[in-house]
């Protein structure tokens, strides 16, 4: 239950005490359609092996590989369209109602590629509908992101933002390395030998898609039984919803600057999450490392430990010493770290590996506990939902998506430190872009400008 505080200045709104009951809820309800979404569109990567296997019909395995991850880019420039449609609607109706809807979707779309019939079985169309129930969890994920920090943002007590709207990204994190858990204990049976052997092997592959049914159930059943936002609530009772929310968000200046903003202060996470995490377990698997399936995933889920141990610290620091000098920290260590960090991996040693990519998790920490936060506060309640997330997921569409099929095609060119100037390279972006903003984590949330 909250308490709302008469409104400050300039169209801000004074923040709002929540029980902690409530708060505890709250954090709930958005964590845990972080987590389904995270572990449904994380799982399509780590099982990128299996399904180039049982998908498509190519003769060598690195071209095949290759078919997946563009069915894993296309699915990114999707999201944009999850994040307009889901956004207005979010921005209009509720942030509550647009979040269950999201988390329905992408677990009927996650479900269905677990019982897709496979390329022996109906040629062409199998890699066609895979594609199609990609593009269906893409349009749902940019629904999620923007909606699930928005929501625990605005039920934000003062001072904590940056520390509740951490905890969605533990979240993120503990479903990659459920996922990475999951594909290490199927590993036996995700090879070409197992796969075509017949027996329960052959249909192994399904069964971490198919988890996402009891997840979604799950979601949904804690979502549907959550209340919006006291920013929304007050919004809507005064009258104040915005008719035409993304067009409101390119009307005047500060809106179009703040869009860019979001565009940009996000580079590092093509880097970050898509690279470091995603793609890691095939990079490790790769012929210039060669670790077996098992060690590669092993690799990752250590990085994955360690990033949320350090995200809630990082996102309490946010709320001390503000979002800016946190995030630039972050990229000023990656751009500095990246590549020492991927010296330590290309060694092929398990020990300096797992090193190496715990060092590069911690800093990116840094960036990826706060950067949610930073979007929200950039934008007043009347456009948030749908400004935050065609900004984002167009960055992460051309940027992060895209970052597992390019680092497929250029690493045979160039070699195994091109992700590592990846990394070098969006963190410098990140730098420039938020060296340009106004710090809000000490001020209220607005609702108008």
């Amino acid at each position: 239950m909250t308490n709302a505080i008469s409104p400050d200045t300039a169209g801000r709104t004074a923040e709002h005490e929540v029980q902690p009951r409530q708060l505890r809820k709250v954090v709930l309800a958005g964590c845990v359609g972080i987590f389904v979404e995270l572990y449904d569109n994380g799982i399509f990567a780590f099982m990128a092996t299996a399904l180039a296997i049982v998908f498509f019909d190519v003769s060598k395995s690195s071209d095949a590989l290759m078919l997946v991850f563009a069915g894993y880019a296309i699915s990114f420039f999707v999201r944009p369209l999850g994040a307009v449609v889901c956004g207005i609607l979010g921005d209009r109706i509720g942030r509550q109602k647009m979040l269950v809807f999201v988390i329905m979707l992408i677990s009927v779309a996650t479900a269905g590629i677990g019982i897709l019939p496979t390329y022996a079985a109906i040629g062409v169309a199998a890699p066609a509908l895979l594609i199609l129930l990609r593009i269906l969890q893409g349009f749902s994920v940019g629904g999620e992101a923007a909606g699930a920090m928005t929501f625990l943002a605005e039920h934000s007590p003062e001072g904590k933002r940056g520390l509740i709207t951490s905890y969605a990204q533990i979240a993120s994190f503990l479903a990659l390395l459920t996922g990475t858990l999951v594909a290490f204990a199927m590993s036996p049976w995700l090879n070409e030998a197992a796969i075509n052997g017949g027996g329960p092997a052959s249909w192994a592959w399904r069964v971490p898609f198919l988890v996402a049914i009891p997840m979604g159930i799950i979601g949904w059943y804690i979502r549907r039984a959550i209340s919006d936002t006291p920013n929304f609530e007050k919004l809507k009772a005064e009258g104040g919803l915005s008719r035409n929310p993304l067009k409101e968000a390119f009307a005047t200046p500060e809106h179009r600057k703040a869009m860019l903003l979001a565009l940009f202060i996000p580079l590092m996470n093509g880097s970050g999450y898509y690279v470091l995490f995603s793609y890691m377990p095939t990079f490790l698997k790769g012929d210039n490392i060669g670790f077996s399936t098992g060690t590669a995933l092993l690799v990752t889920a250590a990085s994955l430990v360690a990033i949320c141990v350090a995200i809630p610290f990082m996102g309490a620091l946010s709320d001390r010493v503000g979002r800016k000098k946190v995030i630039a920290g972050a990229a000023i260590a990656m751009a500095i770290g990246a590549i020492p960090c991927y010296a330590l991996i290309a060694t092929g040693n398990f020990v300096l590996a797992v090193l190496g990519a715990c060092i590069m998790a911690v800093i990116f920490a840094g960036h990826t506990a706060v950067i949610h936060i930073l979007i929200v506060e950039l934008f007043p309640t009347r456009v948030r939902y749908s400004a935050y997330g065609l900004g984002y997921n167009i960055s992460s569409a051309v940027f992060g998506g895209t970052a597992p099929l390019l680092m497929t095609w250029l690493i045979p060119q160039f070699g195994i430190y091109v992700p590592a100037v990846y990394a070098v390279v969006t963190a410098v972006g990140t730098l420039i872009a938020v060296s340009t903003i106004t710090d809000r984590a000490h001020v209220p949330l607005r609702d108008t400008l």
